[in-house]
């Protein structure tokens, strides 16, 4: 089919549209910037109407992501790409199949006492990040898009996620918030395999992550390469309230425990192939 990707130029846009190349699609790349195969129509989410004159599908990955500091500045920015972003893709996407790529961070905050399903509320957020996800799939799945939920995203080519862990290496050590905690993860392969499927889905939101839930502690200390020690998850918070350099969001990341419940995509037939495993070796 004719697949138009938007937000193909970033981390997870890159990886379903080469996916989706070599599956033999034709793949139609919209952006600010040219994605990495197929043709490209220039797109500002923030401002215009995707022009998607051929495509049989969407699969919207187009947003603003990030954790920055609170203000109305940022808000508005966020609110432009993932609400208003969204409101012109699906009306220029009338009549065809939509996914819809949102992030577990739209869930309400933990801790968690067991997995989290796609029923758990949508609420709470911490950050414009969160917030505008939220508001953006609100009107995704109120036109009838499959919305694919995943947790911390990884693999080659991420910008985002390593270099924020990053920043917990302090003299030789990885100081991390609080007990080790499971939580999952989602290899970029496995969202970008998933994306494609999607279309086919009934309507409605799926979580979408690895196979198994990862422990927390082994994990970090595997891909930083250092060991690791921990602080007072408390202390971490409070941190929070004045450091420029980290977020309540972040620590909520590394301590909350969220486990993601794979029933729902199972169901229509998502098998998560790829582990950090894949990456590490």
């Amino acid at each position: 089919m004719r697949l138009a990707v938007t937000g193909a130029s970033g981390f997870c846009g890159a990886a379903v549209a080469r996916l989706a190349a070599s599956a033999g699609h034709d793949v139609v790349c919209l952006g600010r910037r040219p994605g990495p195969v197929g043709a490209y129509v220039r797109w500002d989410a923030a401002r215009e109407l995707p022009d998607l004159a051929g495509a049989d599908a969407v699969v919207h990955l187009a947003a603003a992501v990030g954790d920055p500091r609170p203000g109305r500045h940022v808000e508005a920015a966020y609110r432009a790409v993932n609400v208003d972003g969204t409101a012109r893709l699906l009306d220029a996407a009338r009549g065809r199949p939509v996914v819809w790529v949102s992030s577990a961070s739209v869930y309400r905050p933990g801790p968690y006492s067991g997995p989290v399903r796609e029923d758990h509320p949508v609420d709470g957020q911490r950050g414009a990040y969160g917030r505008t996800k939220a508001a953006g799939e609100r009107l995704a799945l109120a036109a009838g898009a499959v919305v694919l939920r995943p947790r911390a995203v990884y693999g080659d080519g991420d910008r985002h996620l390593l270099p924020r862990l990053r920043r917990v290496v302090r003299g030789g050590y990885a100081w991390l918030p609080g007990a080790d905690v499971a939580m999952s993860l989602t290899s970029v392969g496995n969202l970008a395999a998933a994306c494609l499927a999607a279309p086919g889905w009934a309507a409605g939101a799926y979580n979408i992550a690895d196979a198994a839930a990862y422990r927390r502690d082994e994990v970090l200390g595997r891909v930083l390469g250092v060991p690791v020690r921990h602080i007072p998850a408390g202390l971490a918070r409070g941190l929070a309230l004045v450091s420029p350099s980290l977020t309540r969001y972040a620590v909520d990341q590394l301590t909350d425990g969220m486990v993601l419940d794979l029933a729902r995509a199972r169901r229509q037939g998502y098998v998560p192939r790829l582990s950090l495993t894949d990456y590490l070796v």
